[in-house]
């Protein structure tokens, strides 16, 4: 939050203890954390948790993911657009992915632009014996089309939410103000929750939403907020989805734009009390400053039209608290060293437009609103070899922003 008043503080305060407040000092391997969500007990019918949904998204793969009540082996089936006669499967090291609960397959050999049809199928595990797998029942998804990335298109659209924390109804709502405007992905910039309790939630108040709204015919990609690395299952947060570069903080070429997308972590000391001495976000910062200085001396970066950068926490309008100061420290001169045309945050729950400002940022900073009706937002970015268009809506639609690089 921008402000924050003593009563506030300790209320927040009190709301971590409740929630066994951790941080995330960084990625366990997808193997560990994917165990344990697959060893989870799984009771009842065999069947889906959520719809599938579409993940990194690249110039020709797009990945399947989704949940099973469970333990499985399950597979893709897809072709192009009404002819699903391929199959596809995860395949690690000669072995097949099976006896999980979590599954993420990825579509291969696709042609950019080109719409395809897919379903979604998972074969219960019964019982697995080092020389006797014992199948169950398969279940089938409905039949889903989508459009395979093309990265080298003239033209680029996005859509952006952040600041939802825990209300999934904000999602379906705040989307249908983009009517039948044609997007290719959705970024969320964090903030979706207000900690990470479980899976359930992840499920409840983020993946059925998205499903019941685009996710399983358009992608989408995240970036934590500092709420992200809050709560007990914040370290198995990061399992579910899948960016660019498979890591929290990475960056993306898309037609004319060239995207970089920060993980800007916690937004107080990592010696505050509240993380229990079990955070390291500074060094994380430090991290990511040389990862970004090379990824705004390369040639991708230098040929694109546009240089757009993503993250949850402004380094200026938003207040002085330590993650704020601390990436400007990190990211601030290199910004304006490197001339990003537009920077794109979220944080502070209020929305604003804010233009240039000579010696602080050389670029437009623009910050999306929420969580509370009334200050909710859809950013929209549009982007040709011309220019890139910004439209921020306000929760009952009107435009409450705009900004054109």
């Amino acid at each position: 939050m921008k402000k924050h008043s003593e009563q506030s503080r300790r209320s927040f305060i009190g709301n971590i203890s409740k929630a066994g407040l951790l941080g995330l000092t960084g990625l366990p391997s997808l193997a560990s954390a994917a165990a344990k969500t697959d060893k989870a007990p799984a009771a009842g019918e065999h069947r889906f948790l959520c719809k599938p949904y579409l993940q990194y998204p690249a110039p020709d793969t797009i990945t399947v993911m989704w949940l099973t009540a469970k333990p499985c082996y399950s597979w893709v089936e897809f072709g192009p657009e009404g002819q699903p006669t391929q199959k596809a499967h995860s395949v690690s090291h000669g072995l097949v992915d099976a006896n999980n609960r979590l599954h993420r397959i990825a579509l291969s050999h696709l042609e950019p632009g080109k719409k395809y049809t897919y379903k979604v199928f998972s074969k219960e595990i019964t019982d697995f014996q080092p020389y006797k797998l014992t199948y169950g029942e398969t279940i089938a998804s409905d039949a889903y089309t989508f459009t395979a990335p093309d990265t080298q298109a003239k033209e680029v659209s996005w859509l952006i939410l952040n600041d939802i924390h825990d209300r999934p109804a904000s999602i379906p709502h705040l989307l249908q103000l983009n009517g039948n405007d044609p997007y290719d992905f959705l970024f969320f910039n964090g903030d979706i929750f207000d900690y990470q309790n479980d899976e359930q939630q992840i499920i409840d108040h983020m993946l059925t939403p998205c499903g019941d709204t685009f996710s399983p015919q358009i992608p989408f990609m995240y970036v934590r907020g500092n709420h992200e690395t809050r709560g007990k299952y914040a370290r198995e947060w990061h399992q579910y989805f899948e960016n660019p570069g498979k890591n929290n903080y990475f960056s993306f070429t898309w037609g004319p734009v060239f995207a970089i997308v920060l993980d800007t972590g916690e937004d107080k000391e990592d010696t505050h009390p509240v993380y229990a001495g079990i955070v390291d976000f500074d060094a994380y910062r430090q991290e990511q400053a040389a990862w970004l200085e090379k990824q705004l001396q390369s040639p991708a970066y230098k040929k694109a039209k546009h240089k757009v950068v993503m993250m949850h926490i402004p380094h200026y309008h938003g207040g002085d608290w330590h993650g704020a100061s601390h990436c400007r420290a990190m990211f601030g001169d290199l910004f304006n060293k490197h001339k990003i045309d537009i920077l794109i945050c979220g944080h502070t729950h209020t929305y604003g437009v804010h233009p240039p400002e000579a010696g602080k940022h050389n670029y437009p900073l623009i910050i999306g609103g929420g969580p509370k009706d009334g200050k909710r937002t859809l950013i929209k970015i549009k982007a040709d070899q011309k220019q890139l268009v910004l439209t921020m809506l306000g929760d009952d639609g009107k435009v409450v922003g705009e900004y054109k690089v």
